[in-house]
Formats: C-alpha cells, sequence, structure tokens
C-alpha cells in the first residue's frame, strides 16, 4: 500500500511537472535578408544614398540577420532578440558588441488578464514600419521612420480596455538611448489604439541629442478583400524645430503569392527660415512569396525641394535620386 502510494504522487507530481512545462513555451523565430541594389540616376558608388535608414548600399550587401528566442509563461515571460549585420547595426546604433547583437531583451508579467507589465529594451510603438524586414511591406525605410525612434529602454504598461480598444503608458530613457541614461532624463511614451488605429504620443526634454515631442496616427483600413491602405503621420518639435509628414501605403494582392505596394511619402523639416527642405518620395514594392522566402523587386524615386543631396551620373548636385533595389528575406 505504501509503495502504491507513492508511485501514485510520483505520478501527481509527474503530471504537474509536465502542465506547468506545457504552461512555458519556447519559441524561435527570426530573418535573414541581403539584397542587391543599384541608381539609375547616379553612380553606384560609395556616399550616394536616400538618406533614411537601413538599405543605403549599392551593389550586393546584406541586410541583417536576427534571432528571437521567447519563453512564454501564463504569467510571466522573457524575449530576447540578437541581431547583427549593417542593418542591426544601424538599428542599435553600435553601442553594443559587434554590429548591433541586442535588438530587444526585455521580461514582463501578465498581472491580470488585461494588463501587462514590460521591462527593458522592446521596438518602438511609433510609426508604421519597423526594424525587420521581413514585418514591412516595401524593404527601404521611410523618412517618417527613420527620423524617430527605433528603440525604447524602459518601463511600459498595456492594458487592453476592450476587444478593440488599448492603452500603452511608458517611461523611458531619452531617445534611441538604447542602454543606461546618463544624464538622469526620462521620456514618457503613450498608446491609444482604437479599432486598428494607433494615436501614439512621445516626449522628452529633447536635451543632449533628445527627440523633444512626436505626435503620430498609424492605421489602415481593409477597402476590400484584396485591397489595403495603411495610413501614417507624424509631427515632431524639438524647442521651435523638428518634422512632420505623411505616407500612404496601399497595397493589392493579386494572387496568394504576389502583392504590389505603393509607398508615397511627404516629408518636410520645420524651424527657422521659411525655405526648409521637403521631399517626395515615391517607392513601388512588389513582394513574391515561396514559402518562407519573401522576393522584393523595388523602385523608388525621391526628389527633394530647397535641397540638392544626391549627385547625378555627372557627378553635380543633384535633387532626386532614383534607385531599383532587389531584395531577399528568409523568416523563420
Amino acid at each position: 500500500m505504501k509503495k502504491l502510494f507513492t508511485l501514485t504522487m510520483l505520478f501527481v507530481a509527474t503530471a504537474l511537472f509536465a502542465q506547468e512545462e506545457e504552461s512555458k513555451k519556447l519559441t524561435i523565430s527570426g530573418s535573414v535578408d541581403a539584397y542587391f541594389q543599384t541608381y539609375f540616376t547616379a553612380p553606384d558608388n560609395e556616399g550616394v544614398s536616400f538618406g533614411t535608414a537601413f538599405a543605403d548600399q549599392t551593389g550586393f550587401a546584406l541586410g541583417m540577420a536576427n534571432i528571437i528566442a521567447s519563453y512564454e509563461g501564463e504569467k510571466v515571460g522573457a524575449v530576447i532578440d540578437l541581431v547583427t549585420g549593417p542593418r542591426g547595426a544601424g538599428a542599435t546604433f553600435n553601442t553594443d558588441i559587434v554590429d548591433g547583437i541586442v535588438n530587444q531583451a526585455y521580461v514582463y508579467w501578465n498581472v491580470s488578464e488585461g494588463t501587462t507589465l514590460t521591462l527593458g529594451r522592446w521596438n518602438t510603438f511609433l510609426g508604421y514600419e519597423v526594424i525587420a524586414p521581413a514585418a514591412n511591406f516595401n524593404y527601404s525605410c521611410s523618412y517618417l521612420f527613420s527620423n524617430g525612434p527605433f528603440s525604447h529602454v524602459g518601463l511600459k504598461a498595456d492594458f487592453t480596455l476592450s476587444d478593440d480598444v488599448s492603452l500603452m503608458l511608458a517611461i523611458t530613457n531619452p531617445w534611441d538611448t538604447n542602454n543606461v541614461s546618463m544624464t538622469g532624463e526620462y521620456g514618457l511614451g503613450a498608446q491609444l489604439g482604437f479599432y486598428g488605429q494607433y494615436l501614439n504620443l512621445y516626449y522628452d526634454s529633447g536635451n543632449n541629442g533628445g527627440l523633444g515631442f512626436e505626435i503620430d496616427y498609424t492605421g489602415g483600413f481593409d477597402l476590400s478583400d484584396s485591397f489595403f491602405l495603411g495610413i501614417n503621420a507624424a509631427y515632431n518639435d524639438n524647442d521651435g524645430a523638428g518634422f512632420y509628414g505623411a505616407a500612404l501605403y496601399p497595397q493589392v494582392a493579386a494572387s496568394d503569392s504576389f502583392s504590389l505596394g505603393l509607398r508615397g511619402e511627404y516629408f518636410g523639416l520645420h524651424g527657422d527660415g521659411d525655405d526648409l527642405p521637403n521631399v517626395f518620395a515615391a517607392t513601388l514594392t512588389g513582394s513574391f512569396t515561396v514559402d518562407n522566402l519573401i522576393i522584393k523587386p523595388e523602385v523608388r524615386l525621391d526628389s527633394w525641394s530647397n535641397s540638392m543631396p544626391y549627385i547625378d551620373n555627372d557627378g553635380a548636385a543633384a535633387d532626386n535620386l532614383a534607385a531599383f533595389t532587389l531584395a531577399a528575406i528568409y523568416a523563420f
């Protein structure tokens, strides 16, 4: 009888341990990408680029490789997102070991069914685009994304107010201070989600290279079963100077494996003076999917007013730049 009781208790303990293990799940995901880029209106040499984040090389080039490990429990969990390559270095400002390495690293606690606390480094809530190329429709990035924050280090609280309404509040280190704040200053963030539309707010003092104040709207609408329209608009001010702009992302699914999308963006600077530069950028991207591989041919044309940041094929200053890019992204 004693042996039977012992075996029964051992079975119960094993079952409880198994249930606990099942409730905590380790998942691995990530992506690898590379591309080829050539300019139509400028020589393919070092020093010529659109001036937006990441895909700024000509010829054959690497994007990034990242691997995300998530350990998810019913109440608590942790995420580590490791990245390397030029895109990873640009996203983390080379402040970590060897071209990036740590893109995100955070722990979280599901305090209740509708409340989650997160502490660590996490990618920004501002804007339509993100760092990892597999999650963007266009391969190159917009001016609005490139001029806003990439990541935040701090504490945030996410509240699910209903099936269609959410609220996030955050206190962070200043803009893109990915490690520690050496100034004793902090930033504040907030996001209100309403039926798939998001109003985002961010503020730091603007001192020591801070961002200042930014308000951002990100959203979109399914206009039909195959046609989606994404929208992003933002305004930034840092002691009377900053940027503003808007971008539309119409996307059409031609088949289960091929889609075509356009990003039309207007972006400008504001501050002292009446003739500050602004740019209109049009990016047409195709997206062809084969299993986990995404192939993206892309044509982009940027045209500036009151500024000549590029050169033409003769080496003279130019206000426009056009390029063709072919990117391949494998997501797992």
